[in-house]
């Protein structure tokens, strides 16, 4: 049987990459094709994405698929959640996408509700409350009176806006769509009620399609911008599931009914996958999220603030020239260091964007009554311990809201490369931990592709052949007197956040 190729663009906070798959009918080959950096951009007082600078991105690794494969059988976009674009009438770009950490979202919370209670608007959305959610970004909008919230016509969420250029397509993808706290996932549509509430305009939301969608072929412009390559003569544009998570989760390679998965990168995202939405009391008390997911299923998960901490530490710590530590010499000295010197709740307000992110960790440390870590390894040990404690934490709300036990946890994404993590996560879990595939969310970015294409015939098989695609390690939990006892502190800060 004849190769085919599909190709997956997954781009996350910190980076992007083109993947192809090839697939002989039996065994998926994962070839990076591309690789860029995603920059955020300060102007003045906000911060943007550089869509533009993206799309070119873009362009280029499918100019550099071109030339490697025959043909490209379809093409897909996954990125983040919450941020988002909008169009005006006659489908231009207004203005730059701002970041969800940009501080425009500031007090919106509060503002939302004022106007409507935080129970009201769970139980339309089922999803957390985060002040970078979509809904807290329209939100400021609105109360500022943005001009471009007045003339746009289109609102397309980031891995929409890639669609629309690349088939000319303006539809919202399930996946991502979830992640805005726009969606009621009991109606099956935008939580238009709610919104209407809030002020927010609705005549600007598009339709919302499953993932596995045929968007259509890729625009005549588009190929001839790239030179009319005869490898994209035929390719489709295939929405897979858009949210980078719900692409990762469908790249775990799980055996078992009752497992957990962490998809471990800038953020990590914790929770399982149900047939229903939990929208109950106790869920909004935990602040679990509802997400869509492949298949008719959501993802019942928190997010976590994940490796942003190492990574903004990273940064700060560069020398003069801009040079960066290489993140194996950081954690080798993080293995070295004493153990639970310090414990961080991850997700304190404080640590989601600031200045210097070792200064705000230190105090942070003071004013909870620990020795702030001494020197680099200390300061990334404690990040990497209080990660693990904190998914513990999660892992037993997660259960409760489950009524069963979690059996083993998948850690998926660049995190599952992480070996001194994946170790603790297992440690303060008590859970057997398995990690891969790195590439998850590309990996199942692909499998949505084939599904859709008919080149493999359901979920099910893709899961199997997700497992038989990467190398995968375990972890066994370890030191569990002492994990125990660190869980203790943890938990006590958690709870007096």
């Amino acid at each position: 049987m004849a190769s085919r190729t599909f190709l997956a663009f997954d781009l996350g906070a910190e980076s992007g990459r083109a993947i192809a798959g090839v697939f002989d009918g039996a065994h998926l080959e994962l070839v990076e094709v591309h690789r860029f950096p995603n920059r955020p951009v300060q102007v003045g007082a906000h911060v943007h994405w550089d869509a533009l600078a993206l799309w070119a991105e873009i362009q280029a690794g499918l100019r550099k698929a071109a030339a490697r494969f025959d043909e490209i059988a379809s093409v897909g976009v996954d990125t983040w959640g919450v941020d988002f674009a909008l169009l005006d009438a006659h489908d231009a770009l207004i203005g730059n996408p701002y970041h969800y950490r940009d501080p425009r979202t500031e007090g919106m919370l509060e503002a939302a509700f004022a106007r409507l209670p935080r129970a009201r608007i769970f139980e339309f959305t089922g999803i957390q409350f985060m002040r970078i959610n979509t809904l807290y970004q329209l939100l400021a909008m609105v109360q500022g009176g943005a001009p471009a919230l007045q003339i746009a016509r289109t609102f397309l969420m980031m891995p929409d806006l890639f669609h629309h250029w690349l088939a000319g397509c303006k539809v919202c993808e399930f996946t991502n769509a979830t992640t805005t706290q726009c969606y009621d996932p009991r109606a099956g549509d935008w939580a238009r009620p709610m919104l209407d509430a809030l002020d927010i305009p609705t005549h600007v939301l598009p339709p919302i399609v499953p993932p596995g969608t045929d968007l259509g072929p890729l625009l005549a412009s588009v190929k001839r911008a790239l030179d009319e390559p005869a490898a994209l003569r035929r390719t489709r544009v295939i929405a897979p599931a858009t949210h980078d998570t719900g692409s990762a989760v469908a790249g775990v390679p799980a055996s078992s009914q009752h497992f957990a998965y962490i998809s471990s990168g800038t953020w990590s995202l914790m929770g399982a996958l149900v047939r229903q939405p939990v929208i109950t009391p106790q869920a909004l008390q935990f602040n679990f999220t509802n997400e869509g997911g492949v298949g008719g299923t959501f993802r019942l998960l928190k997010n976590i603030m994940g490796l942003w901490l190492v990574q903004e530490c990273r940064r700060r710590w560069s020398d003069p020239s801009g040079e960066l530590l290489p993140y194996a010499e950081l954690f080798r000295l993080a293995e070295q260091a004493q153990p639970f010197v310090a414990l961080i709740d991850p997700d304190d307000p404080t640590f989601l964007s600031p200045a210097d992110m070792p200064a705000a960790i230190a105090d942070y440390c003071r004013r909870t009554d620990q020795r702030p870590p001494a020197d680099r390894g200390a300061m990334t040990r404690c990040i990497l311990e209080s990660l693990a404690l904190k998914y513990r934490y999660t892992l037993d709300q997660l259960q409760a809201l489950l009524g069963y036990p979690i059996e083993v946890i998948h850690v998926v994404g660049g995190g599952s490369q992480n070996a001194l993590l994946c170790q603790f996560t297992a440690n303060a879990c008590s859970r057997l931990v398995v990690a891969g595939p790195a590439e998850a969310t590309a990996l199942g970015n692909l499998l949505v592709q084939m599904v859709a294409s008919g080149e493999i015939g359901t979920l099910q098989e893709a899961g199997r052949l997700a497992a038989e695609t990467a190398p995968l390690a375990s972890y066994v939990p370890r030191d569990a007197e002492a994990w125990e006892a660190a869980y203790a502190r943890f938990s006590a800060i958690a709870q007096a956040r």
